[in-house]
């Protein structure tokens, strides 16, 4: 088992910058891959991006390029996502996920972000 613990969301205006954090507890050694994924209201929860645990490889929606930074700790107990320029499109709740060696998938219960002014 593995659990995930979100944190720093809130409301930020347009432009303006955070940073999520996921704390990971459990089985860490059996994660392969951890990522960030949201979900807007009325919409399907979407892939936001990606890290690896051998080599740190990253990956990102097209819409979140140039913008967002996922990163981790060499524990791989500590995900982060940090997210500048900012727009009111990605307002929505972020949900972390850890997939272990065996294609597990396990989730956190979620943090709002709200871009509004």
């Amino acid at each position: 088992q593995v659990r995930l613990v979100e944190s720093g969301g809130g409301l930020v205006q347009p432009g303006g910058s955070q940073r999520l954090s996921c704390a990971a507890s459990g089985f860490i050694s059996s994660v392969n891959l951890m990522g960030w994924y949201r979900q807007a209201p009325g919409k399907e929860r979407e892939l936001v991006a990606t890290i690896t645990r051998n080599g740190g490889d990253t990956n990102y929606v097209d819409s979140v390029k140039g913008r967002f930074s996922i990163s981790r700790n060499n524990a791989m107990d500590t995900v982060y996502l940090q997210m500048n320029s900012l727009k009111p499109e990605d307002t929505a709740v972020y949900y972390c996920n850890a997939e272990t060696f065996l294609r597990r998938s396990f989730w956190g219960q979620g943090t709002q972000v709200t871009v509004s002014s």
